[in-house]
């Protein structure tokens, strides 16, 4: 009789045939999923269950095929969330995570009167929903343009209201176009928010991403920015020039090749081009790679 150990090695081995890049955790995440056990609980000694290795059998032809382990798994994890996601929202990355910080790391910084941060292309509500758990008595106001991807926003904000509400702060979801978000619903905060945040559209219009995972399922809305990747940048900045009040900050995700060597086709040169910015700094991830752009509202 096969054994769970069995069924594992089999599915790290064909994990391992179609590129996956990390096979044995796949594998141990998808079997773990099946039988509703926390990965480090699962007994490989165990029988395998023929209705179980089907249900894991279904879910691996997938992974082999490079759909994304987490829309398999249906949620992401994200700093201490697990987010909903799936087809139609941008998968939120680790790399994202220290672009989150910054934006805490700001908004720690303020000390008078209520924080006041905007998300403006939140996809799945990630960034905001990490900002308003983890900066207590913040308000925070998300903003997507996509339905698909406000939908699941939608449901990211329901399922962790509590969380939010627990530590004195609030989250209201806008449906919109973030580069004119100022003239929109967030008029009213022209001139009041301490932080603004985004991870925009940045890759050129004429690159191929090359994981099929994002190339064949993330949705092109979330991933390209024009033809040197930048124009929804552009936009950005000027709607986070308007809602900023003097003093407060922008922080910008871009590709590794969009930092300060970058040059003019980086995102510093661009706020700076702007003329609303001072102190533009450029920050790298947690491997090392230009990741993030802030710059403070003169």
């Amino acid at each position: 009789m096969r054994t769970l150990r069995d069924v594992l090695v089999d599915a790290e081995r064909r994990l391992a045939i179609a590129d996956v890049p990390s096979p044995r955790v796949d594998a141990e995440l998808l079997l773990a999923h099946v039988l509703d056990v926390p990965r480090g609980r699962m007994f490989l000694s165990d029988p395998a269950d023929p209705s179980d290795v089907l249900r894991f059998e279904a879910l691996l032809v997938k992974r082999v095929a490079r759909v994304p382990l987490q829309h398999l798994l249906g949620e992401a994890p994200f700093r201490h969330l697990t987010l909903a996601v799936g087809r139609g929202v941008f998968v939120p990355r680790p790399e994202t995570e220290s672009v989150a910080e910054l934006a805490i790391r700001m908004l720690r910084d303020v000390t008078e009167g209520s924080r006041v941060a905007v998300d403006l292309c939140t996809g799945s509500g990630a960034i905001a929903l990490a900002v308003a758990t983890e900066v207590p008595g913040t308000v925070v106001h998300a903003v997507e343009l996509d339905e698909a991807a406000a939908a699941w926003a939608r449901r990211n904000v329901e399922e962790n209201a509590a969380a939010v509400a627990a530590v004195g702060s609030s989250l209201e979801l806008h449906i919109g176009d973030a580069t004119v978000a100022h003239l929109g619903a967030l008029a009213p905060l022209v001139g009041l928010v301490d932080v603004v945040v985004t991870n925009p559209p940045y890759i050129p219009d004429a690159a191929v991403p090359r994981d099929p995972e994002v190339a064949q399922h993330d949705p092109p809305r979330a991933l390209f920015g024009g033809p040197d990747g930048l124009d929804v940048v552009r936009g950005l900045a000027v709607a986070a020039a308007a809602l900023l009040r003097p003093g407060g900050v922008l922080v910008v995700e871009h590709g590794d090749e969009q930092g300060e060597r970058g040059g003019a086709a980086g995102v510093p040169h661009v706020l700076r081009e702007h003329g609303a910015f001072r102190d533009v700094d450029d920050h790298v991830d947690l491997g090392g790679r230009d990741r993030a752009t802030t710059a403070v509202r003169v």
